[in-house]
């Protein structure tokens, strides 16, 4: 039986002038065709390797960098404060048309309520309390055999003991909606303490706030610090409670008075510090 003709190829690289042939390669269609897609696989695994594994990556237009990440979390956090805002003058403008109207106001315990009153109706009972269940027993499976010490058991913020941010007077109070801090008057150049042991998150001048160090504590519970004269921590420092973070001086706030603004954070949700701290 007569074997099978293969066609073949041959390359070849020659100078035009003496006719000598300098380079020669010989293949056949199929060899052409294995070479071109091993070619192509090769190129194709370097480029994802190299863009992949490399800082390269970020020349890529779009590409997220680390600054990027950090702005749009910077960014969230202002959209979520803004919604806060928004939703404070809201209320705020629906109570002054009823003033003006002559209708009483409305409390913001019953808009919460109202709220909430509309979130349990829209969502569906049984699938809220399938997800409860599945949660409560990975919960109990992952704590079965997990021993924890006393220290390390988080106490809800009524059984914490907080230090005093400011020997002073409160000269303006807490108010959930409208003024959700309060502001502490002391003799300049007083003292401004951590409330409890933490890690500061934030420290810097902005025009709205002067001064400002957050902290961050167990808990999840931050304490925040405005218009301080001079700050002695910066981002990234541990603190214990009541060691000294900044000082309070005239040049805080509208420079009319040596004060500067407390707020006390738990669990995403602005507190009124009087209720556990001793002024």
């Amino acid at each position: 039986m007569a074997k099978k003709k293969t066609d073949d190829y041959r390359l070849t690289l020659s100078d035009d002038n003496s006719n000598e042939h300098l380079w020669s390669i010989k293949f056949t269609t199929v060899g052409a065709i294995v070479t071109a897609i091993t070619v192509f696989v090769v190129a194709a695994a370097l480029f994802f390797i190299i863009y992949g594994l490399t800082p390269i990556r970020t020349l890529i237009p779009g590409y997220p960098d680390a600054d990027t990440k950090r702005e749009a979390i910077e960014n969230a956090i202002r959209i979520d404060s803004l919604e806060r805002a928004i939703g404070r003058w809201e209320l705020y403008s629906e109570n002054l048309r009823r003033v003006v109207r002559g209708e009483a106001p409305l409390k913001i315990d019953s808009v919460l309520e109202a709220r909430n009153r509309v979130a349990s109706s829209t969502a569906d009972p049984s699938a809220i309390a399938r997800k409860d269940s599945i949660l409560k027993a990975e919960v109990a499976e992952e704590s079965r055999f997990e021993i924890k010490d006393e220290a390390d058991r988080i106490l809800p913020v009524e059984g914490m003991h907080f230090f005093c941010p400011l020997k002073g007077i409160i000269s303006k109070g807490y108010d959930k909606v409208l003024h959700p801090c309060i502001e502490i008057s002391a003799p300049e150049n007083s003292a401004v303490m951590a409330v409890l042991e933490g890690t500061v998150i934030s420290a810097g001048w902005s025009d709205g706030e002067g001064y400002t160090i957050r902290i961050q504590h167990p808990g999840d519970i931050i304490s925040t610090y405005m218009h301080n004269q001079k700050l002695l921590k910066k981002a990234g420092d541990k603190v214990n409670a009541g060691s000294t973070i900044g000082l309070v001086g005239k040049s805080a706030g509208d420079g009319s008075a040596s004060t500067i603004t407390f707020e006390l954070w738990h669990k995403g949700e602005a507190v009124d510090p009087a209720k556990y701290i001793n002024f």
